[in-house]
């Protein structure tokens, strides 16, 4: 298992994280999927985008349990993921 960074990724490659963390785990995916109001069409269409990128990073860091597996699946701290969403959401 790689050592955990403590350097924050960038929001492309967290949110890259995170999908492929949701692909892993089929029933997270649909969770995600529904709260978004995403089908597999539009999901498809979202990839690559802004909006879809801070969906997925607003998703894994409202979800402790989720965002802890991704972090220990991806060697990414929770303090450099809670980083990058900080980033994004300012206000908090």
């Amino acid at each position: 298992m790689p050592a955990p960074s403590t350097l924050a990724p960038n929001v492309s490659a967290l949110a890259d994280a995170c999908l492929g963390h949701l692909a892993e785990n089929p029933e997270e995916l649909l969770a995600f999927m529904q709260q978004a109001g995403l089908d597999p069409q539009s999901l498809r269409s979202a990839l690559g985008t802004s909006r879809l990128q801070r969906g997925l990073i607003d998703h894994f860091a409202a979800n402790e349990a989720l965002l802890l597996a991704l972090c220990a699946n991806s060697g990414t701290t929770p303090e450099a993921f809670m980083q990058v969403w900080y980033k994004l959401n300012p206000a908090g």
